[in-house]
């Protein structure tokens, strides 16, 4: 049964390379014996895990964002405590353990998603009751659809959404997959404001390109433009969170990073660095991070390491900036 498996020690300690002299994060996060412990936890992030491309699977894509929860959970918690990020800031609470369906039709795999919304709405709901920041890494970008619903669930209010993507997810919302996890929060009234930053104009068809343009509380700003024009990419990044309340999510989809292993991966798009720089000027604070679609391995054969330890920078620099 798919179920949420809650980490011990004993589960870190497994990732955790020590070295006389040195303390790594995973030595000094917290943890939890239940959801209900959440509320009494003194840590302001909450760190879970939905390593499953189901979703990805049912929007006709490459298999393989299932692999990245394990190898970033390893490189995070081996980053080194220090009085910049000691690490009782964050609470490790596990990951979502989900069957593979018999059914591998895409009827089958869009069946499933859907209980996987099911699975995780609650859990995410329960964190930001408690008045703590999910961090998320998954999985499939479907999952941006049940972090929604559960955020605005808790808060009883839509809530507004950034997505730093080259694709904006708003296929149609029929049946569930990685396409249309924010078409499905606009239809339900869960999402005000979407934001997309980094749209591609090759990979956005021509219906979703009329969703932005016909949606007036849909704000999008494409890479192309970025790129023939003068002004920095932080100009670009300002003027979208002017649209933004005051607590929005936030989205990262690792195929918009260059050269970062995904089933959409990229020659051309953001650095780390630029992105990493996002995260570092807060000029907002925000509801959630999620970070999605990275792999180590897809199902193509394609093989990368670097998709961990970018997730294990982000974190801790979105870490950093919050607190």
């Amino acid at each position: 049964m798919d179920h949420l498996k809650i980490y011990s020690q004993a589960d870190l300690n497994q990732l955790i390379s020590h070295r006389e002299g040195e303390t790594k994060l995973g030595e000094r996060v917290q943890l939890a014996t239940s959801l209900d412990d959440l509320a009494v936890s003194s840590a302001k992030f909450i760190l879970l895990g939905i390593p499953e491309d189901i979703g990805v699977r049912a929007n006709h894509g490459i298999a393989g964002a299932a692999t990245a929860w394990q190898p970033a959970l390893k490189a995070l918690m081996n980053i080194q405590s220090t009085g910049f990020l000691k690490g009782e800031e964050l609470l490790v609470l596990g990951h979502f353990d989900i069957m593979d369906p018999a059914d591998t039709s895409i009827k089958g795999l869009e069946q499933k998603v859907q209980e996987i919304d099911d699975l995780v709405t609650p859990v995410i709901q329960k964190i930001v009751a408690a008045g703590k920041t999910p961090i998320v890494i998954g999985g499939g970008h479907n999952n941006a659809y049940p972090i929604i619903k559960g955020a605005a669930t808790a808060l009883k209010r839509p809530i507004d959404v950034i997505n730093i993507d080259a694709h904006a997810d708003l296929r149609p919302p029929s049946g569930r997959h990685s396409g249309n996890g924010f078409s499905h929060a606009i239809a339900q009234g869960l999402l005000n404001n979407y934001g997309i930053f980094g749209l591609h104009q090759n990979y956005n068809n021509t219906g979703i390109l009329e969703s932005i343009a016909g949606n007036p509380n849909i704000h999008a700003v494409f890479f192309d433009d970025m790129l023939q024009s003068p002004q920095p990419q932080s100009a670009f990044w300002t003027d979208l969170l002017k649209h933004m309340d005051a607590a929005p999510g936030l989205e990262i989809d690792l195929d918009c990073i260059e050269n970062i292993l995904s089933s959409a991966m990229t020659p051309s798009g953001f650095s780390l660095n630029e992105i990493r720089r996002l995260l570092l000027t807060p000029l907002k604070k925000f509801a959630y991070l999620h970070i999605c679609e990275g792999a180590v391995t897809l199902t193509d054969g394609r093989q990368g390491t670097s998709a961990a330890k970018a997730i294990a920078y982000l974190i801790s620099d979105f870490m950093k900036s919050q607190q």
